[in-house]
């Protein structure tokens, strides 16, 4: 991923920024109580920081994301920073609270337009679609992981570094330095987005300028979200899920101090959900490997709502950690899997838009959360009950909780059900097909062999399926009819780009039905199957005029998202190749040089095995390296007399 030219500097502008939004926010709250004097004035100064930080997402969220579909997204970003440095640098020359308060109300209005600009580009800088969830986990490892960390260091040694030199400034004087360093900060990140990153403006001017008012296009995009069944599932979960969130963030303290702990009980929950969080987000990309992620982000909640009771009723700090580790790692999947799907799977016009529109619900679903649950805490109140005739004392904080997990819960389902594209599958199925160790969900073993040339694939198949059947294994070659080829060929005259689109379909079409007759029914009953090129080749094969990321989604689309066990990749030098695949040397290097991008994009799927020499050779290689694997799949020799 970093290795693309444009999405690496964009990643490098998204950690100083995200560096500089933690360090002013530690820098802010804490200028605001050294402009005030009295615990009283010092505790509503804090809350009217937070307050202000917050309020723009209440009503102007919406605006910032018609803001990025409707304008130059880098002149956006530019001005975005531009304004911010400048707030930033007037707060120490002005140095009253009043300021304080419109300068940071100011600084969210410019951060409301500037993320829908950024996170809507990312998926234009890409080369294919697959590669959105693995932008979202490196930029979100950054925002909350490294970000973190780094501005609480640098505020930390910005506030002691006057002293280790032996000058004693004022704290307000150090708070003063964090803000400057912060402003200077949004001018690199603005030189930078201007001048080294052009690819992120996007659509073309005629486009921009073809693009209705902004009332109209707010309304539209109201509507988008409104109507899309992907998209309404999405706000719906996200809704259920940040609501929970908000109620175990709104009553951590209490709930500590019900388990006998205090502060430090308190701090190390707040590191166990934080931990579980990073878990889930790396966790996302393997799972989605047997899950779609329209399916995997509402079974993702399910999962954070059914550990959130868990919490409710956890009598041991132990065991409440655990519970809050799940919570965070269920949480973090959600969030992963769902800035995935608004990457991949929503069009650039209005992609701004329904980034701003998530990003606006969660912040009032934060607020609203925050808010509510202490006031029902207090509500409820510790009550007594009676357990298998023992009387207990349970804190309020366990109601709420429960109530909470019981919504989340509710709402998962809810959203899984409007996401859904495949509603004969259950919940439970899918987490049953998730759980198997296999990345296509069934029983069997799936292995592919791709190759540009089909002599290749058509001869080490062969030997594969002799050499697993010596070793005791029920297998099933499949994908060998000999009209597949003819049908892709004379199933299209055209030629040219409209030709190879043709092809392509074609392609995945006779793919689809081999995957659907042939090999799904083999691997439910457990068996091994080989597969002559699964759909990489096919589509490799049909021309090089076509863009790689809409071959990527026609074959996830044709496929259902079935990936082999591994891919034997026959890689030789296609100069060698004695039967051209289309019309000479030139197309066979296309089709090989396409087929290692594929293998390069996902290494753990592959097997590279070099297939220059003799087809004995060439087999015995492919046998030592799939041999581990195959060990591992066939049963033992005891297991295969009993059955």
């Amino acid at each position: 991923m970093l290795a693309i030219r444009p999405f690496r500097r964009l990643w490098a502008v998204t950690a100083v920024a995200s560096f500089g939004d933690w360090l002013s926010l530690l820098a802010l709250t804490a200028l605001a109580t050294q402009l005030t004097s009295g615990y009283q004035a010092q505790s509503f100064a804090l809350g009217g920081v937070v307050a202000t930080k917050l309020l723009p997402a209440l009503f102007m969220a919406p605006l910032g994301g018609v803001l990025a579909d409707k304008f130059d997204r880098r002149t956006v970003m530019v001005t975005c920073d531009v304004g911010k440095a400048l707030l930033f640098l007037s707060i120490p020359l002005v140095g009253s609270l009043w300021w304080l308060f419109a300068a940071t109300f100011l600084i969210e209005l410019c951060a409301l337009v500037w993320i829908p600009a950024k996170d809507s580009s990312v998926p234009n800088l890409l080369k294919r679609s697959d590669q959105v969830e693995t932008a979202n986990q490196l930029s979100l490892v950054m925002t909350y992981g490294v970000a973190v960390i780094s501005a609480a260091g640098a505020f930390a040694l910005i506030s002691k570094a006057g002293n280790i030199a032996g000058w004693h400034p004022s704290p307000t004087t150090t708070v003063y330095l964090a803000l400057v360093v912060n402003g200077l900060a949004a001018l690199l990140t603005a030189l930078t987005v201007a001048f080294r990153i052009p690819e992120i403006s996007g659509r073309s001017a005629e486009r921009r300028a073809a693009a209705p008012g902004l009332l109209a296009m707010l309304r539209d995009g109201a509507q988008f979200v409104s109507t899309t069944p992907l998209v309404r599932g999405l706000v719906v979960g996200i809704i259920g899920a940040f609501a929970a969130g908000g109620a175990v963030i709104a009553s951590a303290r209490l709930y500590a101090t019900s388990l006998g702990g205090g502060d430090a009980a308190y701090s190390v929950l707040f590191i166990a959900l934080f931990t579980g969080l990073a878990l889930g987000m790396a966790t996302v990309p393997r799972v989605a490997r047997r899950m779609p992620h329209n399916r995997l982000f509402g079974v993702a909640i399910v999962g954070a709502g059914l550990s959130l009771l868990a919490v409710a009723v956890a009598w041991h700090l132990y065991v409440a950690l655990v519970m809050v580790v799940m919570v965070g790692f269920f949480a973090g999947t959600a969030l992963l899997t769902g800035l995935t799907i608004i990457g991949a799977q929503v069009e650039d016009a209005v992609r701004g838009r329904v980034v701003a529109f998530v990003q606006s619900i969660v912040r009032v679903d934060l607020l609203a959360s925050m808010s509510v649950v202490p006031l029902l805490v207090g509500l409820v109140q510790s009550r007594t009950l009676t357990l298998l005739g023992e009387r207990a004392q349970v804190d309020g904080t366990r109601f709420v909780l429960f109530g909470a997990g019981i919504v989340a819960a509710a709402v998962g389902v809810l959203a899984y059900r409007q996401m859904d594209d495949r509603r004969e599958r259950t919940i439970m199925a899918d987490v049953r097909r998730a759980l198997r160790r296999s990345r296509h969900g069934e029983p069997g073993l799936l292995v592919a062999v791709e190759g540009a040339s089909r002599t290749d694939t058509d001869e080490q198949g062969e030997r594969l399926v002799g050499w697993l059947r010596g070793q005791g294994a029920d297998v099933v070659l499949a994908g060998r009819s000999a009209g597949d080829a003819a049908r892709v060929s004379a199933a299209v005259g055209a030629s040219g780009v409209a030709g190879q689109r043709a092809k392509a379909l074609v392609a995945a079409a006779v793919r689809a039905d081999v995957l659907a007759h042939e090999v799904l029914p083999a691997l439910r009953d457990g068996k091994v199957v080989v597969l002559e090129g699964c759909l990489d080749s096919p589509l490799a094969r049909v021309g090089d005029e076509l863009d790689a990321a809409d071959l990527q989604r026609l074959g996830a689309w044709a496929t259902g998202s079935l990936r082999p066990d591994v891919t034997v990749l026959l890689d030789r030098d296609p100069a060698h190749d004695a039967a051209p695949v289309t019309g000479g040397v030139v197309d066979t290097w296309q089709v090989q040089r396409t087929l290692t991008e594929m293998a390069a994009a996902d290494p753990g799927r592959y097997v590279r095995v070099d297939a220059d020499g003799d087809p004995d050779e060439v087999a015995a290689r492919v046998r030592e390296l799939l041999a581990p694997l195959v060990a591992r799949a066939l049963p033992a020799p005891e297991e295969a007399r009993t059955g």
